[in-house]
C-alpha cells in the first residue's frame, strides 16, 4: 500500500512538471510571435498582414505588420524593430521654368524628385511642385509687351523734392538724364483704405476720388532702363483698357484707371 501511494505521488509530481513545461513552451511561442519572426512587413493597409501575437498595447491576439497599424494602434509588439520607419527623401529643386506664356500674366514652375519613398509610417513627402506668377515683358523677337498688366506705383509730386536725382545705371549720367513724360488718367475705382489714410506723408491719398482725372508724370529714376518708360503707364493701351495702380507706402490703397491722353510734358503731376 505504501509503495502504491509513493508511485501515485511521483506520477502527480511528474504530471505537474509536464503541465508547467507545456505552459512555458506555450508562453514562449506567444512571446516570440511577431513581425520579425514571421518575416512580415507590408506596405500601406493590408488586412492579410496579420499574426497571432502580442500587440504594442500588451493585448494578445491578432496583430498587424502593415504600415497602417501605426494609425490604427494594432501593430505587433516588434513592428518598429522589424519594420523601421524610413522618411521620404527628395532631391534639390530644379531651376524655375520660363513663363508659360509671353506678354500676359501666367505661371512658372519648379519641381523636385522623390529619391526614396516613405516606408513603414515614415515622414511623408513634402511638396514636390511649386508655382509662382510671372510675366514676360519681351516677345520672342525682343519687342516690349505686357506692360498693361503691371500696376503703376504712385506717390505725390512732393516726394520728388526729397529724393535726390541720381543715375540708376553707369551709362545714365546726370547729363543724359531723361526729362520724363506725363499721362492723364481717369480714376475708375479705388479702395476705402485711400480715404482713411491719416499719416502725414500719405494724406495725399485722401484726395483721390472715382471719376477724377489725374495727371501722372514718369520721371527718370522710375524708368525702365531699356525702354525709358514707367511700369503701368498704359503705353501699350489704346485708352479702353483698365490699368491698375497702387499707392507707394500703403499697399491697401489701390484701384484702377483709364488713360485719357497720350504722352506730353505737363510741369506739375502726381509722380510714379
Amino acid at each position: 500500500m505504501r509503495l502504491e501511494m509513493d508511485n501515485i505521488r511521483n506520477m502527480r509530481g511528474n504530471s505537474v512538471l509536464v503541465v508547467v513545461a507545456m505552459g512555458l513552451l506555450g508562453l514562449k511561442g506567444w512571446v516570440e510571435a511577431g513581425c520579425l519572426e514571421s518575416g512580415k512587413c507590408c506596405k500601406g493597409r493590408d488586412l492579410t498582414c496579420t499574426i497571432q501575437g502580442w500587440r504594442l498595447d500588451r493585448v494578445y491576439g491578432t496583430c498587424f505588420c502593415d504600415q497602417a497599424c501605426i494609425q490604427t494602434g494594432d501593430c505587433c509588439y516588434d513592428y518598429t524593430r522589424a519594420c523601421p520607419a524610413r522618411p521620404c527623401v527628395v532631391g534639390e529643386w530644379s531651376q524655375w521654368s520660363g513663363c508659360a506664356n509671353q506678354c500676359k500674366p501666367t505661371m512658372r514652375v519648379r519641381r523636385r524628385e522623390v529619391e526614396q519613398e516613405p516606408e513603414n509610417g515614415g515622414e511623408p513627402c513634402p511638396v514636390l511642385e511649386e508655382k509662382a506668377g510671372c510675366l514676360e515683358y519681351l516677345t520672342q523677337h525682343g519687342k516690349d509687351c505686357g506692360h498693361s498688366y503691371v500696376s503703376a506705383f504712385i506717390t505725390s509730386f512732393e516726394y520728388n523734392k526729397a529724393r535726390k536725382k541720381r543715375a540708376i545705371a553707369p551709362d545714365w549720367t546726370s547729363n543724359t538724364e531723361d526729362s520724363g513724360y506725363c499721362v492723364e488718367f481717369q480714376i475708375k475705382s479705388l479702395s476705402h483704405a485711400c480715404l482713411v489714410e491719416t499719416r502725414p506723408h500719405a494724406r495725399w491719398m485722401q484726395y483721390l476720388r472715382e471719376g477724377y482725372t489725374v495727371c501722372v508724370t514718369c520721371q527718370h529714376p522710375a524708368m525702365n532702363i531699356r525702354n525709358h518708360r514707367c511700369s503701368g503707364d498704359g503705353s501699350d493701351s489704346n485708352g479702353s483698357n483698365v490699368i491698375h495702380w497702387e499707392a507707394v507706402g500703403n499697399s491697401r490703397c489701390q484701384g484702377s484707371w483709364k488713360k485719357v491722353t497720350g504722352f506730353t510734358w505737363i510741369p506739375r503731376c502726381v509722380r510714379f
